[in-house]
């Protein structure tokens, strides 16, 4: 008896350790950005772009790489939306051939989910040579697609799995098809889950540089159409950090500070829609 208590007690304080860390580690990264990057954060940072000398420590913002993070974000997320829905859909037993060809499937978006984006990178900049493309706001979109789309993909195949199999056989117990049940039910009743599940996928979009260094290059002007290149927050970070000018690594933490907010604004809308859509889900 003794014993077991101490094996609690010993998994216990463990996990009360991985909290601690999580939660350290997160308050230390807020802490350092907000504390370098506050001083040159100003309104003219997010609403200007930036001028002649900026990376000298002259004037300017970061206005081009807002907007260009958001329409990266934005553009990708909705490509790995629509690219994820009919995947979700065969993953379901009622239109997958087969459990073996499932899993197969599965296992393959696992895979793509751990490779580094750097190779999604390098593989989107092959894509973008071989038809003809030159590093632009369309070639990252291609790139951050190829990163979002096991993540959204693979989240959402774990939520509609979740739903009891009894709502669906009721459902075709009162006549629906299998696409009134999918839409009506099981979708429904998976909102919250599928909503968290794309927002995530967009806050890694926003956030990742290595898959759009070669495929989406660089500007300081805004993004004009899907063949020009854009910048973007985290390219912006890391140009930024290369430089010998202090000014100018100060407003590097700026640029973080700014992406740190967009993100956590991403995960509050996240909390919010899921709640809101919680009503949908049988009890």
């Amino acid at each position: 008896m003794g014993r077991g208590r101490a094996e609690e007690a010993a998994f216990r304080a463990l996990m009360l350790l991985s909290v601690a860390l999580v939660v350290a580690s997160l308050a230390a990264i807020v802490v350092v950005v907000l504390l370098r990057g506050l001083p040159a954060l100003n309104w003219a940072m997010v609403t200007q772009l930036p001028k002649g000398g900026y990376y000298l420590g002259k004037e300017g913002g970061v206005l081009n790489a807002i907007v260009g993070s958001l329409c990266l974000a934005f553009g990708a997320t909705g490509a790995a939306l629509l690219l994820s829905i009919p995947i979700v859909f065969y993953l379901q037993r009622d239109y997958s051939e087969g459990a073996q060809l499932a899993r197969w499937v599965r296992l393959s978006l696992d895979v793509l989910w751990g490779i580094p984006s750097i190779v999604y990178g390098a593989f989107g900049f092959v894509i973008m040579l071989y038809l003809g493309l030159r590093a632009s706001l369309l070639g990252g979109i291609i790139a951050l697609t190829l990163v979002e789309l096991p993540i959204m993909a693979r989240a959402m195949d774990e939520v509609v799995r979740m739903v009891p199999a009894e709502l669906k056989e009721a459902a075709y117990g009162l006549g629906a098809t299998r696409l009134e049940t999918s839409l009506h039910v099981v979708w429904r009743q998976a909102l919250p889950g599928i909503v968290t599940a794309i927002l995530l996928a967009f806050g890694r979009g926003i956030g990742d540089a290595a898959s759009v260094l070669f495929t989406a290059g660089y500007t300081d002007n805004l993004p004009s159409s899907l063949t020009e290149p854009v910048a973007c927050l985290p390219l912006a970070v890391f140009f930024q950090l290369g430089t010998p000018y202090p000014e100018v690594q100060q407003r590097a933490y700026a640029s973080g500070a700014i992406l740190l907010l967009i993100v956590t604004l991403v995960s509050v809308v996240s909390r919010i829609l899921s709640r809101r859509f919680e009503h949908y889900v049988s009890r």
